[in-house]
């Protein structure tokens, strides 16, 4: 910031995210309607193929959301409003419990019981074969969604109250409009595209070591349309109140800082070397000790 002070021009909110993200939600209550009278095999073909990229897609536009980029820090409250809202097509609450505890894993990456992205002592044991490794790249949304409860269990709060009362709501207004298959379709969707899919390759490629002293990694590739430029890992964590549209633009700056760090061309290379890569699993994540920051 010093050195390239208009990077500070390109923090506050993306005005163009909240259409975006409404029109995907809106996307998948019409294929909702459109998969209703589909048979079982096809109903999985779509929610891997289309709905769980869009699904997965929501997922990380509640990442940024939950950094205030959809209205901006003063208008906080809109912004967790609205992540419940782009929850909607994943099925499942999440929007809330995830801003929880994604603050911790920007304040305290790689802390020992406070980053609840790291593995347990567990599953890096377990999960240390090729098909082991495969197995738990699976079961990943499960590791996922259920390792805070154990790592780091935090009350719950009010507005998780809200997004499940909500996100139940409308699962069951799906269902009593069109059966059980749009909600399977949904769900199905969330759950398949976060574990063995090419967009999930994120989760491996931001933070686990495959160099050594080398513990996040940015990856510039066409699979960031997708995924609101999660690729540009290094650029989020240097400066998380960027919105994922304009983290281009830090790289282009601040060239000189990026460039030549160590990065990733694919993801799909990513999930190929995590589970055939001896060197490379659950373990391979950087953990330290950190101390609590005293809360203002």
């Amino acid at each position: 910031l010093a050195k390239y002070p208009e990077i500070k021009n390109l923090m506050g909110p993306d005005p163009h995210l909240k259409w975006i993200v409404s029109g995907m939600v809106f996307m998948q209550f019409l294929a909702c309607y459109l998969v209703k009278d589909l048979s079982w095999k096809w109903i999985f073909f779509w929610a891997y193929a289309f709905g769980g990229c869009i699904n997965h897609s929501l997922t990380l536009a509640i990442h940024d959301i939950s950094h205030n980029v959809a209205f901006g820090n003063k208008q906080a409250k809109w912004n967790r409003w609205f992540a419940v809202f782009a929850n909607l097509p994943v099925g499942i609450p999440y929007s809330a419990s995830f801003k929880k505890y994604h603050i911790d894993h920007h304040r305290y990456l790689g802390g020992d019981g406070l980053d609840v992205d790291i593995p347990t002592d567990f599953e890096g044991w377990f999960f240390c074969t090729p098909l082991r490794k495969l197995l738990w790249l699976f079961l990943q949304p499960f590791f996922y969604s259920l390792r805070p409860l154990y790592v780091n269990p935090k009350a719950i709060t009010r507005m998780e109250i809200f997004n499940a009362l909500v996100q139940f709501s409308i699962d069951l207004i799906v269902y009593y409009l069109w059966g059980l298959k749009p909600i399977i379709y949904l769900i199905a969707g969330t759950i398949l595209c976060m574990g063995v899919h090419p967009i999930s390759g994120h989760f491996i490629a931001e933070h686990y070591m495959f160099l050594k002293g080398y513990e996040t990694y940015s990856y510039y590739g066409p699979l960031n349309w997708l995924t609101f430029n999660v690729g540009y890992h290094m650029e989020h964590h240097d400066f998380p109140s960027i919105p994922g549209c304009r983290l281009p633009m830090v790289k282009k700056i601040a060239a000189e800082y990026y460039d030549n760090l160590p990065q990733h061309q694919s993801w799909i290379r990513v999930l190929w070397d995590f589970v055939f890569d001896d060197t490379i699993g659950p373990y391979s994540r950087v953990k330290r000790l950190c101390k609590l920051a005293k809360e203002s």
